[in-house]
C-alpha cells in the first residue's frame, strides 16, 4: 500500500511524534509498503494528502491538531482513511478534564480532581477559591494542564503556598488546568490494540528520580519498565478491566494508552488515556506488545490493518 505517516507538527511535542513517525515509516517500509513521512508545520497537510494518492495516512502526531480530532477530521473531509480513534472521541480524550467527567460518570475510577479555567480566574476572580481546593482534595496535589502529553506543564504540590505557582505554570500551555489529587503508588500503563480492543500486557514504570517526567520518558535509561508488571494476578486483572471500560466510556477504537497508578490497597485509578500513544525506542505500547511477543513492525502493521478493514467497503 502506499502509505503517508503525519509526525511532527507544530505542537510541544514535535521531537518525540517525529522519533514516532520515522520509526513506524521504517517498520512499514520494511513490510514493503510505499511510505513517506509527512510533517505538517513542513507541507501544506490537506494538500500533500489529497494529491499524494495514498490508500491510508498513519497517525503519528502528538499533541494539539494531532490527538485532538483536527487532523482527524480533517482526513474524514479529504475521504482518506487513517489509524486510530475518530474526530469526537479524540477531542473528547485529548481534553483531560473532559475525560475525567465521563470516566467519573460512568464509574471509571480516577482521582478525585478540580478543573479551573483562565476565563474564571480572568474574570470570576477564582483564585480567591484556590484554598478550596486544597479543602476539598488534600495535600499532596497534581496540577496538570487539561490539554497537553508527554507530562508537559505539570507540577506537584506538596504544600498549599506552591498551588498558585503550579497553576499559572500549567496555564501556560492551556486554557484550562487539572489540579488532582496525587495517589501514591505504582504507575501502570495498559496498551489496548484491536477491534474489539483487547488489553496488553501492563507494564510497570519506575522513573529512577521518583518521577516520570518528560526527561523519564523519553532519555534512555531514566526510567526501569517492567513488561508485564509486578503485580498481582488480582490487581492486573482490576487494572484490565478499569482500561478496558475507560476505553469503551471515550469511545475510542483500534489502539490507546491507558495510564493508571495502583494505591497501597492494590485498587487502580485511571489517570488519562492517551489515543495516539508514542511509538519511539522508549514508549511504552510497543514495550506491552513485545510482552505479548508482537515485535515493532508487527505492532504496526496491526494497526495499519485495523485503519484499512474500517475502511473497506461492505460485502
Amino acid at each position: 500500500m502506499r502509505i503517508a505517516v503525519l509526525a511532527g507538527g507544530a505542537s510541544l511535542e514535535r521531537e518525540v511524534s517525529l522519533r514516532s513517525g520515522h520509526r513506524v515509516a521504517a517498520a512499514l517500509i520494511s513490510r514493503g509498503h510505499d511510505t513517506t513521512v509527512l510533517d505538517p508545520a513542513e507541507v501544506p497537510l490537506a494538500e500533500a494528502v489529497a494529491g499524494g494518492g495514498f490508500d491510508v495516512c498513519y497517525i503519528a502526531l502528538h499533541g494539539k491538531a494531532g490527538e485532538d480530532g483536527a487532523v482527524q477530521r480533517l482526513l474524514e473531509l479529504l475521504g482518506v482513511p487513517y489509524t486510530g480513534t475518530g474526530p469526537f472521541a479524540c477531542q473528547l480524550a485529548f481534553d483531560k478534564a473532559l475525560a475525567k467527567e465521563a470516566l467519573d460518570a460512568s464509574g471509571v475510577s480516577t482521582p478525585p480532581w478540580v478543573t479551573l479555567q483562565s476565563a474564571a480566574l480572568r474574570d470570576l476572580g477564582a483564585g480567591a477559591a484556590l484554598d478550596l481546593i486544597v479543602e476539598r482534595l488534600g495535600l499532596p496535589l497534581v496540577v496538570k494542564p487539561s490539554r497537553a502529553g508527554s507530562a508537559m506543564g505539570i507540577k506537584f504540590v506538596e504544600r498549599v503556598g506552591e498551588l498558585p505557582a503550579a497553576v499559572m505554570g500549567a496555564l501556560s500551555f492551556a486554557d484550562a488546568v487539572v489540579v488532582e489529587r496525587r495517589i501514591a503508588g505504582t504507575e501502570v500503563t495498559a496498551g489496548l490494540l484491536g477491534a474489539p480492543a483487547e488489553v496488553l500486557p501492563l507494564v510497570e514504570i519506575a522513573p529512577r528520580s521518583g518521577v516520570y517526567d518528560y526527561a523519564a520518558r523519553y532519555t534512555a535509561g531514566a526510567t526501569e519498565y517492567f513488561a508485564p508488571a509486578r503485580v498481582s494476578d488480582d490487581v492486573t486483572a482490576a487494572c484490565r478491566e478499569e482500561s478496558l471500560r475507560a476505553f469503551q466510556v471515550l469511545g475510542l477504537r483500534d489502539v490507546a494508552r491507558a495510564d493508571l497508578i495502583v494505591d497501597a490497597d492494590g485498587h487502580p485509578w485511571v489517570l488519562e488515556v492517551n489515543v495516539c500513544p508514542g511509538m519511539t525506542d522508549t514508549s511504552l505500547l510497543p514495550m506491552a506488545a513485545q510482552a505479548a511477543g508482537s515485535g515493532f513492525d508487527d505492532l504496526c502493521q496491526r494497526v495499519l490493518e485495523l485503519a484499512v478493514s474500517r475502511a473497506a467497503p461492505v460485502g
